[in-house]
């Protein structure tokens, strides 16, 4: 029988066999689900000589809980994430415009897993768009709880939103025109901050030398640049011995020099060598980007980003944009995560036209299990899969999406590409 992960003194207490709660998933989802097990559970067994072992505890999220369940989402579901710390999950449906509300939003809003976490790097063999896909090694923190994801929208035509508009244009000076429809875009003090102090301490534990806050704060003054101000505050007000701001590099080469930057090009380049004044000394630099300029900065200067901090709606978009950089959805691992618990996923879709078809790479789901076990603190399992998984790759033992961009290699099943993945396990 397996143990539950607790907290303890605001850490997690994890037993040598815990208990993982695991969604299956809907179209795709039992497919990759079954094959990431094969190698996490080969990881495990490998890394710990037995000791350890991963007791899986399936609940029902999606389809699958509508028929047995009753309901796409039941409660059952989420007192058993909150009650066993740590879980992962499939793809699940989320239907456009009509129908239920993302099944996703509402589990990560109701447990507030308020970080949604997505590392973007490449992984040799792995066929990407780009010239240099191994200069980005990024991890994205996305605020998942507010902005325009928090679903506070009224329909075109309804009477709701027509008091909306009413309100908006006599009381608030506003010109909405009448057949439009209305959503809210809300963005907290609390939200941010909380979402770019876990950026920070990420950066600090991982080792990683900076942490940029991507906003659209130049139209958006009061929630995108809020976002952006209060980070700022929370880096200096609780990190100031771990931290430096760009502007402080800045004003240390005014001083040294005399000189503005803009008459010095290249300033920041030169200093990031560790010699000349403005050496951020060891210390994180905490920088900001326009959201447009930032998607030109992570294809043209790669190598400047290590930690990176964003709203719901831009995180979405830039996570998505890094992924196809280094391969794809398919090889994109994902986590969301608030104080305490956290719940791994696949970050594509359910694509069911595939669904049994034993069809699709299970990199995403494979590689958010990773996430998860660095969770647990369990990095030697961690480090054989990636390890396996690169070997794999290279060895063009891969699914039709990989083996597709490459010349003369036949691909292979889901299960097969978990068992070569196993297989190559030391």
């Amino acid at each position: 029988m397996g143990e539950k992960i607790t907290v303890e003194n605001g850490n997690l207490k994890v037993p040598d066999n815990p208990i993982i709660p695991f969604i299956e998933g809907d179209g795709i989802g039992p497919d990759i689900m079954n094959a990431a097990m094969i190698v996490w559970n080969e990881a495990v067994r490998i890394a710990y000589n037995g000791k350890k072992q991963i007791e899986w505890k399936e609940i029902f999220a999606g389809e699958k809980a509508f028929k047995l369940k009753g309901s796409v989402l039941p409660e059952e579901t989420f007192n058993a994430i909150s009650d066993h710390i740590v879980a992962i999950k499939g793809p699940l449906t989320t239907p456009v415009a009509g129908g239920y509300r993302s099944l996703n939003v509402t589990m990560r809003q109701k447990l507030n897993l308020y970080a949604c976490v997505r590392p973007c790097r490449h992984y040799k063999g792995v066929p990407s768009p780009v010239k240099n896909p191994e200069a980005l090694d990024v991890v994205i923190f996305r605020e998942n709880t507010e902005d325009v994801y928090a679903g506070i929208e009224w329909q075109q035509g309804t009477g709701d939103v027509k008091k909306v508009i009413d309100f908006l244009n006599k009381e608030m000076g506003t010109s909405i025109k009448e057949d439009s429809g209305v959503g809210i875009k809300p963005i907290s003090i609390t939200g941010t901050k909380r979402l770019v102090k876990k950026a920070i301490q990420y950066a600090i534990d991982k080792k990683r030398n900076s942490v940029t806050l991507v906003h659209k704060g130049n139209i958006m003054k009061f929630t995108e640049g809020a976002f952006k101000d209060w980070g700022f505050e929370l880096a200096v007000e609780e990190f100031r011995d771990y931290v430096i701001t760009e502007d402080e590099l800045w004003d240390q080469v005014k001083a040294d020099d005399g000189v503005t930057p803009l008459t010095k090009p290249g300033a920041f380049k030169d200093l990031r060598g560790g010699k000349e004044a403005g050496n951020p000394g060891g210390r994180i630099v905490i920088k900001d980007r326009i959201a447009d300029q930032m998607f030109q900065q992570v294809l043209t200067r790669p190598s400047e980003y290590a930690v990176i901090a964003l709203p719901n709606l831009n995180g979405d978009y830039l996570s998505d944009a890094c992924a196809a950089q280094v391969g794809g959805l398919g090889m994109a691992p994902g986590g969301n995560i608030g104080d305490y618990i956290a719940l791994f996923e696949a970050t594509h879709g359910t694509a069911p036209k595939y669904r049994g078809m034993d069809k699709v790479n299970p990199g995403s789901l494979t590689l958010s299990g990773v996430m998860m076990l660095e969770y647990l603190g369990w990095n030697e399992a961690a480090e054989l899969i990636k390890s396996a998984l690169e070997k794999t790759i290279l060895d063009k033992k891969v699914t039709y999406d990989l083996a597709r961009q490459m010349e003369n290699v036949e691909p292979i099943k889901t299960s097969e590409f978990a068992k070569e993945i196993a297989r190559r396990m030391k």
